[in-house]
């Protein structure tokens, strides 16, 4: 019997030769106006540093649009962003990213719309979402994409628990809109959780709340080069901090002094803002050492990491 003239065996070939829990990727790094999102379907950044797609965290049945690492650069699949935090699905086959009146929308199993970049937008026919290689998911004109006008919407403007290098937290002193950290629920439930990372624009310095509203940590004001209550920033040689203060906004933000690493500062549900890099040898990532206790220092050992990964370099080379 030939094989490829039988399509039923075809059929069962391709079923059972390809996982259920794989994800397909579009191939492209936009969501443009004939295109969407559904399943297993994802699209990828141009250099494949990021992902996005429906994911469901740990051993929640829900699911949820988020952004993780490709896992050519991370092996285990790490969240850095989620859209619709309060509103999961449950059916992500039936549900639906697109882009609908200018903006991009997720609709649910039952076709209502659960989430939206919330737009008033004239430009739904030119309209696209795009995601960057520094893990920002831009929602822009593609009438014109030639050309890098100022985002519509912007994912780095709304983030969940992560912080990413380029990203700010601060204050839209014209919107009035403050870009902040706030922790899952658990670990299962990407759900606002009890804690956030807020800058305080008057003293130039961030504090970390509970419930939006009982003090909890203070980094102490910014100098200039570190934070007053956080002497360790000084041997720091793998982040570069910088502070922004005109009429427009107030925020911080930083870079990496070498591009080929992966770090992010992490909102803990615990109340932790936590520094991880992704050590290659070992594929595991590397948590810095922060101090538990309230309000005592915040113990940023970028120095301790910096050693760490060279000696995980030299020894994955030797």
């Amino acid at each position: 019997m030939d094989v490829r003239n039988n399509p039923w065996i075809m059929f069962f070939v391709i079923f059972f030769c390809f996982p259920l829990n794989s994800h397909v990727s579009l191939g492209a790094d936009t969501i443009s106006a004939n295109s969407s999102l559904s399943g297993d379907q994802t699209i990828v950044s141009a250099r494949k540093v990021f992902e996005l797609g429906f994911f469901h965290p740990g051993n929640s049945l829900n699911y949820y649009i988020g952004m993780w690492y490709c896992t050519d650069k991370v092996s285990e699949q790490t969240i850095v962003w989620v859209a619709n935090r309060d509103t999961p699905v449950s059916d992500r086959f039936s549900s639906e990213l697109r882009i609908s009146g200018g903006n991009l929308v997720l609709f649910n199993e039952s076709k209502i719309p659960i989430w939206s970049t919330n737009l008033i937008s004239s430009r739904s026919s030119s309209v696209e979402a795009v995601l960057g290689d520094d893990g920002n998911l831009v929602l822009r004109d593609g009438s014109n994409s030639s050309v890098s006008p100022s985002p519509l919407w912007q994912s780095f403007d709304f983030p969940a628990d992560t912080w990413l290098p380029g990203a700010k937290v601060g204050l839209n002193k014209i919107t009035k809109r403050n870009t902040l950290l706030i922790s899952w629920k658990s670990k299962d439930n990407p759900s606002p959780g009890l804690f956030s990372l807020e800058l305080d624009p008057n003293q130039s310095r961030y504090l970390i709340f509970r419930n939006r509203s009982k003090y909890y940590w203070d980094s102490g004001s910014w100098n200039g080069h570190i934070f007053s209550l956080v002497p360790e920033m000084r041997s720091n040689y793998i982040y570069d901090f910088s502070y922004v203060n005109n009429t427009n906004e107030s925020y911080f933000t930083y870079s990496l002094y070498d591009e080929t690493l992966i770090s992010r500062f992490v909102m803990t549900d615990g109340g932790q803002i936590q520094q991880k890099s992704w050590l290659e040898s070992t594929q595991q990532w590397f948590c810095s050492g922060l101090n538990q206790r309230r309000n005592v220092r915040f113990m940023l050992t970028a120095g301790l990491l910096e050693a760490v990964m060279r000696i995980h370099s030299l020894s994955a080379t030797a």
